[in-house]
């Protein structure tokens, strides 16, 4: 089974393998449960597209939005992930919820494209602002608790509760829509403010290694807090290579399985002659199919590293798209449920990899945003293609040429990871700022 050790905190006891969690622990993992579950239950996502050509928008319309989306996500990721440096986690997903909360009352209030436009915009900031912060504040807490070894469970059982719940509310939100006509985004709503509860609930984060507001210690550059705190996230990639590397390998991941599971999802079952009534219940039986996985990220054995893991993932994933070029409806059915589980399996392990590939000390939630950013670039060229494609009628060429690009990028990164390889549970070396000059009196006076 594959354990990356965490050595826990300086000056707290190391936990005994096996022994039970402390109360602290226990309600950090619970209410991360909770909001993971609330604030990503999106009860509008299986009829968005219809419900916006019901309100009178163009595909033209529709997708653009979908591209300004991925761009905002983006330009979202390099402020937020600061913020959560600075005013801490745990305030960040109180915020996160609260901007997502009135995104998903922007339809339903303006049902136009200013509306959905500003909806989409919301969501894109609401989930910039926890997409770091989460994952930070559940693996500062639990090694603040001396339970780091619990982490990648946490994170695999918070994702599958997620996905479990989306199967099970789904199915009904058809039957709702007939009912009233908004209540997809009246629920998600619902949910979101349910979600800032639990953020609200959530025990206070452990103080970090910093001084200040963030800050590692030591003297570093002078300049405005949050240039500071960039200026660190830079300098611990720069010196931590096998972070980079990290970082990058989780791309072929998160970009396959955002552009086959958003993206090419309906246009591979209607290519296949699978009736458009039914892809509700094979959307549901892909994330059971994730969520299993999800939960259960250790079936994976320790004959191979966790990188080595992520890449054979990645390059499964590849091959379930290029096996869909020759599959028929039910095997393309069973193809894209085996997708999901692979990538159950990849997400809990990849934002293991990150976690403990980050410096002491470091800005934590800063360099998620970075991964994030990185990774959602990315999807937003290979939505772009991906388009082309379709509009071309290449859909069996777009699944080849990404498998082989997959495939290529993997046995590149192995290279370099062989390189640069060190042991998961050696820390990472602290950057070291650059040394500068006692500042002046005044600088100090007016430093935030």
């Amino acid at each position: 089974m594959i354990r990356l050790r965490t050595g826990p905190p300086r000056g707290r006891r190391p936990r005994v393998a096996g022994a039970p969690l402390s109360p602290r622990a226990r309600r950090i993992i619970r209410l991360n449960n909770g909001f993971q579950l609330l604030f990503n239950l999106l009860w509008w996502m299986p009829v968005f597209y219809a419900y916006q050509r019901q309100a009178g928008l163009s595909d033209g319309q529709i997708f653009g939005i979908q591209s300004i989306y991925y761009i905002a996500f983006c330009l979202f990721e390099i402020p937020t992930g600061l913020i959560a440096d600075r005013i801490g986690a745990r305030n960040c997903l109180r915020a996160g919820a609260v901007v997502m909360t009135a995104a998903n009352l922007a339809p339903v209030l303006t049902p136009n494209y200013p509306g959905f436009l500003v909806h989409f915009l919301l969501i894109a900031a609401g989930r910039s602002l926890t997409s770091g912060a989460a994952t930070a504040y559940l693996y500062d807490g639990l090694r603040a608790e001396g339970a780091g070894e619990h982490y990648l469970k946490a994170e695999g059982q918070a994702r599958a509760l997620g996905l479990a719940a989306k199967v099970l509310c789904w199915p009904l939100v058809g039957p709702l829509t007939a009912l009233a006509h908004g209540a997809p985004y009246l629920l998600s709503a619902a949910s979101a403010a349910g979600s800032l509860l639990c953020a609200v609930m959530l025990p206070p984060q452990p103080a970090p290694r910093h001084t200040g507001r963030g800050r590692p210690a030591g003297p570093g550059p002078r300049g405005p807090a949050f240039l500071r705190d960039a200026a660190t996230a830079l300098r611990s990639v720069r010196a931590t290579p096998w972070l980079a590397l990290v970082m990058v390998q989780g791309v072929a991941v998160f970009t396959l399985s955002r552009i086959c599971q958003v993206n090419l999802f309906q246009p591979v079952l209607l290519d296949h002659g699978v009736a458009e009534n039914a892809h509700g219940g094979v959307l549901a039986a892909m994330t059971l199919a994730e969520a299993a996985a999800s939960a259960r990220p250790r079936w994976l054995t320790a004959r191979l590293t966790p990188t080595a893991w992520v890449s054979l993932l990645s390059v499964a994933l590849a091959g379930a798209l290029a096996g869909l070029t020759f599959a028929g409806p039910w095997s393309a059915i069973v193809l894209l449920c085996l997708f999901a589980a692979v990538t159950g399996f990849a997400y809990p392990l990849q934002r293991k990899l990150v976690n403990d590939a980050i410096p002491a000390g470091a800005p934590r939630a800063t360099l998620l945003s970075v991964e994030s950013i990185v990774d959602r670039a990315v999807c937003a060229l290979a939505a772009v293609a991906a388009g082309a494609y379709l509009a071309a009628g290449r859909l069996d060429a777009l699944l080849w040429h990404s498998a082989v690009a997959t495939g290529v990028l993997m046995a590149a990164l192995q290279l370099f990871l062989r390189r640069h390889r060190r042991a998961p549970d050696r820390p990472a070396a602290v950057p070291r700022p650059a040394p500068a000059r006692e500042p002046e009196p005044a600088a100090v006076a007016g430093r935030p």
